[in-house]
Order: structure tokens, then sequence, then C-alpha cells
């Protein structure tokens, strides 16, 4: 069977802001699904420890007094989504996020603010993965299709029904509908082992970020620089 009808884990974050080495946890979600259909979720809803602008809660709609009054310790938070992502990983099971890049990063920035064990230390050093990201597929294997290319442009693109875009839990399920969609219409996506097309991401993240630095380099931007780093970047360790 490919992969794409086996377990896979949805993983989304909403968070304080765009900038995943800054940006705090808001909240999360981990929804564990098999062709599809959610089988068990796990959510959270953190205390970030800094104000959420109003930008940000406008988009996934938690406001600084409802974080406050209900949300737990951002700590706990982000040792507990590790432990469970981590947990699936272990297991051989595939953990699918829609750009990965920006909520594995801002993960690991967050385990490093608060001192916590690393992705890499919960595995015992071997490497974090497999990650599949429908972003990063989609923009492979389509290149050329115009328009939008976020979770919500490209579930209407795959057919996937939204629920409530940047509620965590559904952004997390409509994660794997898509990646689901994308290995259906795409026979040599879904040829590849969870391994395999996790390599192969790296590879066209790299190609991506190596072509949009050249466009914007072309449009004046001359000391642009495009990180190529997937599924994440490794924060250099500091204080608070």
């Amino acid at each position: 069977m490919a992969w794409h009808g086996e377990p896979l884990v949805g993983f989304d974050l909403e968070t304080t802001g765009t900038e995943p080495l800054e940006a705090r946890i808001v909240t999360a979600a981990v929804v564990e699904a098999r062709a599809g259909e959610p089988e068990q979720q796990w959510t959270w809803l953190a205390d970030p420890g800094i104000s959420i602008p109003a930008q940000a809660s406008a988009i996934h709609g938690i406001s600084n007094e409802h974080a406050a009054t209900q949300g737990r310790p951002a700590r706990e938070v982000t040792d507990e989504i590790a432990e469970t992502l981590t947990g699936y990983w272990t297991r051989g099971v595939p953990v699918v996020a829609y750009n990965a890049a920006f909520d594995l990063t801002l993960l690991m920035a967050e385990l490093r603010r608060h001192d916590l064990p690393s992705l890499s230390d919960r595995l015992s050093g071997r490497p974090i993965g497999p990650v599949i990201d429908p972003y990063t597929i989609d923009r492979a294997v389509d290149r050329y299709r115009k328009g939008k290319r976020n979770l919500e442009a490209v579930c209407v693109e795959y057919g996937v029904t939204l629920a409530s875009a940047h509620d965590a839990t559904a952004d997390a399920l409509a994660a794997v509908r898509v990646a689901a969609a994308i290995a259906d219409r795409h026979a040599a996506v879904a040829s590849l082992t969870p391994a395999e097309l996790h390599e192969r991401q790296i590879a066209w993240y790299a190609q991506w970020a190596a072509d949009f630095q050249r466009f914007l380099r072309g449009k004046g931007s001359a000391d642009a620089v495009v990180d190529a780093s997937w599924p994440l970047r490794e924060p250099v360790r500091t204080g608070n």
C-alpha cells in the first residue's frame, strides 16, 4: 500500500507572528488519521508569555486575555508537542505539516528558548522525519500553476474541504488530506516511500530557494539570501 493509505499525523501551529525564530506558539494540534479520517487528536492552548499582536489574533481568534487565562505554560506545551511528534517518528509514522519549514523551525526555536531537549535529542540523534510537506510537494510537481499556494487555495485545487482555516486542528487534518490528494493525482509521488519523499523534498525546497533568490536579485535585491534549509532551521542557542 502507498504511504498515503497508511497512518499519517497532521501537525499545525497557530502563533504570535510570521518569523519562525521569534514567534511563539499560541495553539497547536496533532491529528492522527488513516485514509484522511481522524482517529486520535491532541490540541494545546498556550500562554505564549508575550503579547499576541492584533493582526495575529484576527487570524486565529485567540486574544491575549484568553491565552493568559485559559492557556497553559508555554514550556509545558512545547515539551508535550515535541514528545508527541517524536513519538510518532520513533514508530516510523510520517508527520504531515503544511509549510513544515515554518512550523518545525518555530517549534525548534521554542525548545531552545525554554532550554528543553531538541527534536534530535529526543530521537537519540537519528534524523528528524519522515516529514511530508504538501506545500513543498505541490510547488514542485505543479510548478507553473498560477495563483496562491496557501492552504486554503491548495485545498480548493485538490478538492479538499477545509472546515475552519487557521484553526490548528482543521489545518492539520486538511494538510493530511491534501498530501493524500497530491499522491492520488501524481503517481510519481505516491510511488515513493516516506523516507524517499522526505529526501526528495529537501532537494525540491533547495531548488525553490535558489530560484527565488535569483528572482529577488533580478528585482534589485542584491543582498537577498533565501534559507534553503528544510524541514527546519536549527536556531542558535541564546537566552530568553
